[in-house]
């Protein structure tokens, strides 16, 4: 074999590589399906008595600090509240204190405007560990205006990622007040 034909050989080899690594470095990267933030949640059983409402978090790790804020936004609300029950998942176990649970006026963030709190309203909050909820009485009424308010729960994620739904209850504040479903925020863990 002469050395032309060696070098061509070599040629056509080191080609081969330094097309196709660029290539595969593209398929091996692009494969961290972790990376992919789409915004898509499913119902199994598409109930219309389900509503979902918005909600933001800062850190969706695992085992992290993070901050919560669970939206009730003028639309959502049909009449004013005397109070609000959160129902937590039986499989969130994370420590909930009610020093760390706060009721305030909001400004949803967007593209422009980050998410926070405008006004605080003082509120008193329980905790009921037995049946897993935590029951918000603002020190005045709710009222149905298109004003955004947000339940802000300041806390450590759980171990264990996943999906966790967090239902809400309202009570009117009319003659005979009455207990209502407000609606569910259905909140999302990383699991690595």
């Amino acid at each position: 074999m002469t050395t032309n034909n060696k070098k061509d050989k070599l040629f056509k080899n080191y080609l081969k590589y330094f097309v196709l690594a660029p290539f595969i470095t593209f398929l091996l990267c692009t494969n961290n399906s972790n990376a992919l933030k789409a915004g898509l949640e499913f119902q199994w059983q598409n109930n219309q008595d389900f509503k979902r409402l918005k909600w933001f978090q800062t850190n969706d790790k695992k085992n992290v600090k993070n901050k919560i804020y669970l939206f009730l936004r003028g639309s959502d609300r049909k009449t004013g509240l005397l109070n609000v029950k959160l129902k937590v998942p039986d499989n969130f176990v994370s420590k909930i204190k009610k020093e760390k649970i706060s009721f305030c006026q909001v400004r949803i963030g967007g593209f422009s405007k980050r998410t926070k709190c405008l006004k605080n309203i003082p509120t008193e909050v329980e905790i009921d560990k037995e049946n897993n909820s935590v029951n918000i009485f603002p020190s005045g009424i709710i009222p149905s205006s298109k004003e955004n308010y947000a339940v802000v729960l300041k806390l450590t994620n759980p171990n264990r990622g996943g999906l966790y739904q967090f239902h809400s209850f309202g009570q009117s504040s009319g003659n005979i007040p009455v207990s209502f479903y407000l609606g569910s925020w259905t909140l999302k863990m990383q699991s690595q």
